[in-house]
């Protein structure tokens, strides 16, 4: 693993998951090393994400039992009461909104979370493949200058400076220099493909998380729209609603649990990185690059030599020479061999040039740069990007948490659908919250108001045959007032008006919907 370092510590969280125990599929003990390749580590993920496929089943069997045990066991219930199990069933829908609700809350933050560190993750990659671009860029440029550009200038100002021996000396040796440079720079590890392969996780990774990070929304938006079917369904005591939401949410329990599989076995291998990332990423490109340079990036302390030293001095140094003898030819040969000019001066150029690319060569390959890179990616992946895989974990579980209970709720407000008919039709006719009783009334009144006022029109229809109504009566006896009282059996429908002896009509009933009329008045 190397030795450890301050800059980078793996959080407690990955360091929990990476104790947990890795089980084969005989349940024999696997290295908890990241190992991707390797088929035991493999079945090790696997058998942990079994884990909630069997409590999935296990989930489906409770449900199971319980919808068996209340629709099939009768219990005793309050015969004055109306609506059994209504406030049980109503707790239980707002628990199960109140776990929606969180569920999906703490999914939204985990799904952000786990989006950020990968983002993270892919601008570090980026970043860290434009330096290894860079250096082979600027590797090929100079290489390509110090073998093209100086040798035809070189070649050019042999056959001008031919006469002079020591001018064509030093032109020897500012040749023999630049070849010294190439050497050294074909010397430096080539970065293609550690950038070819930085290249390939990055649009891997991005190409994951895109669908990744839609998918959970996606499945958010479903949560909620179930949920929100579900309350409703309960609500309103709707047949259909309720069959609807009992369906999709067995569908959306499912899903809860295949989530939380794939969250608890990614969160599990990402750990198991997060605790030794230095060791895999040597033994992944020990191939490309030796040792010596890998551990000088992950590490990049202060007590460890830079591997590039030697070239970058022997560069620097070569460099410098060429341009001390560049500057004595323009300087004593110039004035001798006028038409050395162009060529002297594109020399000076080119090494200007390469001075300027040797700065940015020692720039790139310093280990602070990369090392930055390596550090946002680790801090992306193992501390944002897990900690939104825990977090969508716990929202697959509360999602769960939140279906169970609306599915063990769906077979009381079932039965309270079922029985309210029955019971409208055991309530009595008198009932004023018995809404049937209602339509009753309206449409027939009482018996008993019915045959006292058909008896009292009979008689007084006889009496008014035989003898005309008196016309003026001021105060009637109030023993007509008791008669009166008597007739109507004190019912506050009528009229309580002295009539008796005015010749008045009768007295009409007040119908509880205007256009109805009693059958014997008509």
């Amino acid at each position: 693993m190397g030795p450890a370092r301050a800059d980078y510590l793996a959080p407690w969280w990955a360091a929990w998951l990476h104790g947990l125990p890795h089980r084969g599929p005989r349940l024999q003990p696997v290295p908890s090393a990241f190992r991707p390749q390797d088929p035991d580590y493999q079945q090790s993920l696997l058998l942990l994400g079994l884990v909630a496929a069997v409590c999935l089943g296990l989930n489906l069997l409770f449900l199971t039992v319980y919808l068996i045990c209340v629709c099939c066991c009768k219990r005793d219930q309050d015969p004055d009461s109306k609506q059994p199990h209504s406030c049980c069933v109503t707790w239980m829908a707002v628990t199960a909104g109140l776990l929606c609700c969180a569920a999906v809350g703490i999914g939204f933050y985990g799904n952000s979370e786990t989006n950020d560190g990968v983002f993270q993750l892919l601008y570090a990659l980026d970043h860290a493949n434009q330096t290894l671009t860079g250096i082979d860029s600027l590797v090929a440029g100079t290489t390509l200058q110090m073998q093209g550009g100086l040798e035809q200038h070189l070649a050019r100002l042999n056959e001008v400076l031919a006469p002079r021996g020591d001018y064509v000396q030093t032109l020897k040796l500012v040749e023999q220099l630049a070849g010294s440079i190439v050497l050294q720079l074909q010397g430096l590890p080539g970065w293609g493909g550690v950038s070819a392969d930085l290249t390939a996780l990055s649009a891997r990774v991005a190409f994951v998380e895109y669908y990744r990070w839609l998918a959970y929304l996606l499945f958010f938006i479903l949560v909620l729209t179930i949920c929100l079917l579900a309350c409703l369904g309960l609500a309103k005591r709707s047949r259909c609603l309720l069959a609807t939401m009992l369906c999709c949410g067995l569908l959306t329990l499912v899903l809860s649990w295949a989530s939380m599989a794939v969250d608890t076995v990614a969160a599990q291998g990402t750990s198991d990185f997060c605790v030794a990332p230095d060791k895999f990423i040597m033994n992944q490109t020990d191939d490309e690059i030796s040792a010596v340079v890998a551990h000088y990036y992950l590490y990049c302390d202060q007590s460890l030599s830079n591997p590039f030293q030697q070239v970058l001095t022997v560069f620097q140094r070569s460099l410098t020479t060429m341009q001390i003898q560049t500057q004595g030819l323009i300087q004593y040969a110039l004035p001798l061999f006028p038409t050395a000019e162009k060529d002297l001066l594109g020399v000076q150029q080119l090494l200007n040039s390469s001075e300027t690319s040797l700065h940015q060569l020692t720039a790139l390959l310093d280990c602070r740069g990369l090392h930055k890179d390596y550090l946002d990616a680790l801090i992306g992946i193992c501390y944002d990007g897990v900690e939104g895989l825990l977090y969508l974990g716990l929202f697959s579980l509360l999602a769960a948490a939140s279906f169970s209970t609306i599915i063990c709720a769906a077979p009381r407000a079932w039965k309270q659908l079922t029985g309210r008919d029955r019971d409208y039709d055991d309530m009595d006719e008198e009932d004023p919250f018995n809404p049937q009783a209602r339509r009753i009334a309206a449409h027939r009144p009482p018996r008993g108001q019915l045959r006292s006022f058909c008896s009292y029109s009979s008689s007084l229809g006889s009496q008014s045959s035989l003898h005309p109504p008196a016309q003026t009566v001021s105060n009637a006896p109030v023993s007509e007032y008791m008669n009166q009282a008597v007739l109507f059996g004190g019912n506050p429908r009528y009229e309580n008006v002295p009539l008796i002896g005015r010749g008045s009509p009768p007295p009409h009933v007040l119908p509880q919907h205007e256009g109805h009329v009693p059958e014997c008045h008509r």
